[in-house]
Parts: C-alpha cells; sequence; structure tokens
C-alpha cells in the first residue's frame, strides 16, 4: 500500500468495529473467542475481584491475556486502557487505583462505549471514563499517564509503529505498559498480510 501499510488502516477498522459491536449488543452469542467470566478465570485474573463485578461489567470481556499479571497498579495512579470494549479492564483497573486514581478507557466503538459507561455510572465509579478514539491517536494529553494497557487490541492495528509512539506519548518519564495481545514469531506471507479478514478472525 502507498502509506507502507499492509492493509488499508479505515477498513480494517471497519471490520473490528462490526465484529466488537456484535459483542457489545450480544454478549452471549456464539464467538470465535472466548468472552464473559469463564475466559477471565482461565487467563488468570483475581477471582475475588472479578465475582465483585456485575454481570453486565464482565460479559462482554473478549481479551486475549492478563494484563494485570505484570504487576498491580498502585492506589492514586492514572491509567490508560487502549480498546477498552466493555470497560472490564478498566473496572478491575478502578479497583486497583481506587477513588484518588483515575482510569480512562479509549474504544471506537460507539456501543462498547455505551455499553461500558453505563455500567460506570451504575458502579458508581466517578474515577473512570470512557472517551471515542483510536489508539493511534489518542485523546489523552501527553504526559498524564502512569499506566498505559492494553488487551489483545494492538494487534488489530494497522500502524504499530504509530500506537506505540502514542503510548510514549502519553506515559509520564517512568511511566510503564502492561499489556497482552496475539504475537506471532514467524513471518507472515505477503498475501495473509493483506487480507483483512485474517487479521480480525
Amino acid at each position: 500500500m502507498s502509506n507502507g501499510l499492509p492493509v488499508d488502516a479505515i477498513a480494517l477498522r471497519e471490520e473490528v468495529k462490526s465484529k466488537y459491536r456484535a459483542v457489545a449488543v450480544d454478549p452471549h452469542a456464539s464467538y470465535h473467542f472466548h468472552t464473559g467470566r469463564p475466559l477471565a478465570r482461565r487467563l488468570g485474573y483475581d477471582e475475588a475481584g472479578v465475582t465483585r463485578l456485575p454481570d453486565s461489567a464482565v460479559e462482554a470481556f473478549a481479551g486475549v491475556g492478563n494484563p494485570f499479571s505484570l504487576g498491580a497498579l498502585q492506589p492514586g495512579e492514572r491509567v490508560v486502557d487502549l480498546g477498552s470494549g466493555g470497560g472490564f479492564d478498566c473496572f478491575i483497573a478502578a479497583g486497583q487505583v481506587g477513588p484518588e486514581g483515575r482510569v480512562v478507557g479509549v474504544d471506537m466503538t460507539e456501543e462498547m462505549l455505551a455499553r461500558s459507561r453505563a455500567v460506570a455510572a451504575a458502579m458508581g465509579l466517578q474515577q473512570v471514563e470512557f472517551r471515542r478514539g483510536v489508539i493511534e491517536d489518542l485523546p489523552i494529553e501527553g504526559g498524564w499517564a502512569d499506566v498505559v494497557m492494553s488487551n489483545g487490541v494492538i494487534n488489530l492495528c494497522a500502524d504499530k509503529r504509530q500506537v506505540f509512539a502514542e503510548v510514549t506519548r502519553v506515559l509520564k518519564p517512568g511511566g510503564r505498559l502492561q499489556f497482552a495481545d496475539i504475537a506471532n514469531g514467524k513471518e507472515v506471507p505477503p498475501a495473509a498480510l493483506r487480507n483483512i479478514d485474517l487479521w480480525t478472525d
């Protein structure tokens, strides 16, 4: 492609939106990936922390790992969650940073934002906010975050260099990135790289 990316970034975003819009609207449908409490248990999330959350906060969870396994967040920290989806990781983060901390989830899917905002309001989590945006252009001021987290989202972006540039921009000096994702140690054939369906399946 003329911009050096293997696929059209806009087309890929629309495909990703379509898939996760369905999860937001009907989290109990059958998908090619696992969701909800069984997935959180499989990925090693703290059982007590997950149990405290209402079903509405967990059922649309579709992560690939557990970014909290890299270290617990500290009270009062400021956290950004890339591709926050239904908000599950943000709600776990809110419990760790406490009322003096801040958690900002960024997502591009309106249905996921509606879901996560409604759950945060119902839970009275005033330290949690969800903003509409893409992770290649975060709606976060520079040097704001102590921690940036992500769970299975960076692999869905065509321009990963730009994603990491944004992570660097929003982190404070000495801040950290805690993320879980899908990675491939082998070279991907060019035809597969250009196949948007393979990026999202």
